[in-house]
């Protein structure tokens, strides 16, 4: 009896060990979603926004949204903000990497979230334009509604800070729009950790010790989740801005521009298509002045149609105008953040000014030659290269030519006369044999 007490004591000590280091290891870590939100909030953003903070309300994780946004784009910045306030889950806010901005919507974030934090050397504000679609509207009672967030999250912002650009150093010392400055998510998790916070749903001590060494991991520690939009969003997201709406449709007209140079409709004419959907898609989400529109397709057109009359004259004039007026014009409402840079317009000029001007003349002048060329060999006699099947080569007057068997087949070394031109091929047919001379 004596034996059997000291070896169940034993056994239980073993098995508290083990089941203490099971529970330890199966003890789940504090999950964190970081959240990347890049270039203008438009609609596709802004969904992937909406899914990400819906499913951080509903597993209970800790958001970080890493800010670099100089605001909405025809969507409700105040709705998006309020939103960020009413999570009753953490929200952090943090503008960075350099040289990161949070601008209109991201500033209000900023106010909205439990706690703002910037990156050193990042850009804070200006508040307006909050809509940088409608940049002379302000949403009504904003300092109100900016003063009840700051309030509800028990922090001390100076909201007397200036409509302008600010230094991280201003906002986090002299404006308190931020509470503190970090150059990453890492380290802002890590000084954080134990911090308490304000929610929909009251005060949260945040957990959020990300491990830097080996004994650290050992521990239950954060675990960080990235999430940026799907490849679909993505595209979706980058196509919907100003500068690239401009640019797919120009390329997108050069390149159908240039089918009319060739007989049939190839590689340019297809890629013109597919810009062309992309850039009508991104009319959608960012529409153009419809004057400025008319005006750059009016001048695209002239270009095309001296392009036609193999000239360089008046109407190649006439188009680098009315292209270039409605380059400016088409976007010139919008606020200067998302404006097309005058760079960009004055090189698609110039861009413009040679292709339709130069090269496309010049290509399809070189194409009219080689038709007239090709009639002129109409009725004479050559040799098949190749065989033609019904394609191939063929001599014809000690030149090369890409031949077309009108009927059946026709042998390598057959005499073949010239019937007729199908834009750049030869139709040709088996000349007959010559009769013997008795």
């Amino acid at each position: 009896m004596r034996r059997i007490v000291p070896f169940s004591l034993v056994v239980a000590a073993v098995f508290a060990l083990f089941a203490g280091t099971a529970a330890a290891q199966s003890a789940p870590s504090a999950t964190v979603e970081v959240v990347k939100v890049e270039g203008p909030l438009d609609a596709p953003l802004l969904d992937f926004l909406d899914e990400r903070l819906e499913a951080a309300a509903n597993e209970g994780t800790i958001v970080v949204l890493q800010l670099d946004t100089p605001g909405t784009m025809d969507q409700d910045a105040i709705a998006l903000a309020e939103r960020v306030a009413s999570m009753p889950v953490p929200v952090i806010s943090w503008v960075g990497p350099v040289p990161a901005r949070a601008s209109g919507a991201g500033l209000l974030l900023l106010h909205a979230s439990s706690l703002a934090a910037v990156s050193p050397g990042s850009q804070t504000g200006p508040l307006t334009p909050v809509d940088l679609l409608d940049p002379d509207e302000v949403p009504a009672d904003l300092d109100t509604t900016i003063a009840s967030w700051v309030e509800a999250r028990g922090h001390d912002t100076d909201l007397s800070y200036p409509d302008a650009a600010m230094t991280a150093q201003e906002a986090v010392e002299r404006y308190r729009i931020a509470q503190l400055a970090s150059p990453s998510v890492v380290d802002l998790l890590r000084r954080v950790d134990g911090r308490e916070v304000q929610t929909s749903e009251g005060p949260v001590t945040l957990a959020t010790r990300v491990a830097a060494d080996e004994a650290e991991a050992a521990e239950s520690t954060v675990d960080l989740r990235f999430n940026e939009p799907g490849p679909i969003k993505r595209v979706q997201h980058a196509v919907a801005t100003p500068s690239m709406v401009y640019w797919l449709l120009v390329a997108a007209l050069a390149a159908l521009a240039f089918e009319l140079t060739q007989p049939g409709f190839g590689f340019a004419g297809f890629s013109g298509l597919a810009l062309l959907a992309l850039g009508l898609y991104g009319l959608t989400i960012v529409p153009p002045s419809w004057l400025g529109f008319a005006l750059l397709l009016l001048g695209t057109g002239s270009l095309v149609l001296d392009v036609r009359l193999r000239r360089l004259g008046v109407l190649t004039a006439i188009g680098l105008v009315l292209f270039a007026a409605g380059s400016w014009l088409a976007w010139a409402y919008v606020a200067e953040p998302i404006r097309i840079s005058p760079w960009l317009i004055g090189g698609a000029v110039i861009a413009a000014f040679l292709y339709y001007g130069f090269a496309l003349t010049v290509a399809i002048q070189s194409h009219d030659r080689i038709v007239s060329t090709q009639r002129g060999l109409i009725g004479l006699v050559g040799e098949a290269k190749g065989t033609l099947a019904p394609d191939g080569p063929v001599e014809v007057k000690g030149a090369t030519w890409r031949g077309r068997a009108t009927g059946a087949p026709i042998d390598p070394g057959t005499r073949v006369r010239v019937r007729g031109v199908d834009g750049l091929v030869l139709r040709v047919e088996p000349e007959p044999a010559e009769p013997e001379r008795v």
